[in-house]
């Protein structure tokens, strides 16, 4: 029987007609809003002349050939993604660092050298140490705002992986200034742009051949999906669609549908997560036990003029800095007071979070060692003087 058969024949035995009946998806009407969840393993083709076709096809054209290069859904999601990120095309990942694997494992090979921005995403130097140095791949860490990456290019650097801005104090760097750069020396450039969730900074619109997202994040903007995206130019996508179908990466169509649902409602969400965040930042720069307040849309951020050109807007995430010397029981204290946010490692879902920022293991080239502990602020979607308010009590218990 072939794919394209709506009915059964009566004639067959009842556990037969059980199993073959009721998989067309025959219907009259319009069309949903929302594209369906398709779950396959197996793809049925109508004859074999259909299936040598599409497995012809599958090499460079997306098609619906089996479940491990991806389903309906999932393919409506990574055109939504790449519409999002000005892309030609996206891959999608099971999670934000398996897409950061994923991207250094498709372009990098034994003996090249990767540039690696000292703001990175704390589990990128785990996966340098295990991954990247066993397999004879380079690695140098440069300053967070770009300063010294030209001096830290070798012959054989193949690619240079920022993040803009960076993780936990966000730091902004030149991205057209270093994408010049590294392109002139035949350097690949890779972006991990979870920050601005393609809405408020597109790495590829200013130089990037690559930028990665961890959908977990506003994406979803629930905290109840774990995935990563990677989304390249045209002359990039190539070895990432290879190296991803060789080592089956898919994702769930469950988990597509959600991220899917997500992304409807995502530039309202960040336009209400930044108007909190402002609010929640400008009260802790006047706050006496705050020594700095690390986000990029505030005027004193070092980063500030580069965000006004880069950036259309900021989301949620606000971190701030204690007093030097304060003691790890009274961060512990003040985390512990807190009513309204959760305690958490994550962010970019509606709900505030909390958690401490150990700078002096997140950074190598820039010393932190001197510095007061940081702790980093997820504001969601809760009436910002609430937070406040929560924030305000907890202090008070640090008197």
């Amino acid at each position: 029987m072939s794919e394209s058969d709506t009915s059964v024949s009566s004639s067959l035995n009842f556990k037969t007609r059980l199993l073959h009946s009721g998989k067309a998806p025959a219907y009259t009407g319009g069309t949903a809003v929302n594209p369906p969840i398709v779950r396959a393993s197996t793809v049925l083709f109508a004859d074999t002349a259909q299936q040598r076709e599409m497995r012809g096809l599958r090499s460079h054209e997306r098609v619906f050939s089996y479940g491990a290069r991806g389903t309906p859904t999932a393919f409506a999601l990574e055109d939504a993604v790449s519409e999002l990120e000005g892309a030609h095309r996206t891959r999608l990942l099971p999670t934000g660092l398996a897409a950061i694997g994923m991207a250094l494992l498709s372009y990098l090979k034994p003996g090249d050298h990767v540039l690696v921005t000292d703001s990175a995403y704390q589990p990128v130097r785990h996966l340098a140490q295990q991954f990247l140095r066993p397999y004879g791949i380079e690695y140098t860490f440069f300053a967070a705002d770009g300063s010294d990456a030209e001096a830290k290019m070798r012959p054989n650097t193949r690619m240079l992986y920022a993040e803009c801005p960076g993780s936990l104090v966000y730091e902004m760097c030149d991205l057209p200034a270093l994408a010049a750069m590294a392109h002139a020396r035949g350097a690949l450039v890779v972006v991990d742009s979870t920050w601005g969730s393609g809405v408020q900074y597109r790495p590829l619109a200013l130089g990037a051949d690559v930028s990665i997202m961890a959908a977990t994040k506003y994406l979803s903007g629930h905290s109840d999906v774990m995935m990563g995206t990677v989304a390249t130019t045209r002359d990039a996508w190539e070895p990432l669609a290879e190296r991803c179908d060789a080592f089956g990466m898919t994702v769930s169509p469950d988990d597509a549908w959600l991220v899917l649902r997500g992304l409807r409602s995502l530039s309202a969400r960040l336009r209400m997560h930044e108007e909190h965040a402002l609010q929640v930042a400008h009260w802790l720069e006047a706050h006496p036990a705050v020594r700095t307040v690390f986000c990029p849309a505030l005027p004193a951020h070092p980063g500030h003029a580069l965000w006004r050109r880069d950036c259309e807007g900021t989301n949620g995430l606000v971190s701030f800095e204690l007093a030097p010397g304060t003691a790890p029981e009274t961060v512990d204290r003040l985390i512990d007071g807190l009513q309204l946010f959760g305690l958490g490692a994550s962010w970019g879902g509606y709900e505030s979070l909390v958690t401490s920022a150990h700078m002096t293991q997140a950074r190598s080239v820039t010393d932190w060692s001197a510095r007061g502990p940081v702790v980093r602020l997820h504001i969601g979607l809760e009436d910002p003087r609430d937070l406040i308010a929560d924030l305000d009590q907890a202090f008070g218990c640090l008197d």
